[in-house]
């Protein structure tokens, strides 16, 4: 055999039993041994190779979820401001506090909300008075349009729209203007 790695086996349907195949040693000559020899280092190698894999395979699953684990601690984290707010506001006292001053704590709470849900990748759409975009947009009801400009804008909205990270997860419930000129 030549000090060369490379080789090349003749795998028939007889050779399906062959011991060599199956890493025992096989009498014979020299160029026999070896080749047994080399085959079981081959096997070595593969089976290295496969528990390797396999490691990395495991480390990569565990270390994805620690990964979204920690985002969603640090997104958490970034919301137990508002929530203690929100608490405050929950324990007024009705009798000695107004409902001007609660509705603006309550306000105050929102954009606190909004703003540390944004800084997250959170992005609110709004689309009042914005063309119907029906990607970011879900029609509920149509409404008439007092000029052919205002057609398929945006008039009122019900629900506000959500996306996160360039992903709609809820699009804007809207009144859409409909010119009938």
């Amino acid at each position: 055999m030549s000090e060369s790695n490379d080789f090349t086996t003749d795998i028939t349907p007889n050779a399906v039993n062959d011991p060599v195949l199956e890493g025992e040693p096989v009498g014979g000559d020299a160029g026999d041994a070896a080749l047994a020899r080399e085959l079981a280092d081959q096997r070595e190698r593969y089976l290295r190779l496969a528990a390797e894999y396999d490691n990395y395979r495991k480390r990569t699953v565990r270390e994805r979820q620690e990964s979204h684990l920690h985002g969603q601690a640090e997104m958490l984290k970034g919301l137990i401001d508002p929530l203690d707010d929100i608490a405050r506001f929950a324990h007024v006292d009705p009798a000695t506090t107004d409902a001007r001053t609660v509705v603006d704590g309550v306000a105050m709470v929102e954009k606190k909300l909004v703003k540390t849900l944004a800084g997250h990748g959170l992005e609110v759409v709004n689309p009042v008075d914005h063309p119907f975009n029906p990607a970011l947009h879900e029609a509920v009801m149509t409404e008439p349009a007092a000029s052919a400009e205002e057609d398929h804008l945006v008039a009122r909205v019900f629900q506000l729209g959500y996306v996160f990270n360039g992903q709609l997860i809820r699009p804007a419930r809207v009144v859409v203007k409909q010119w009938n000129g």
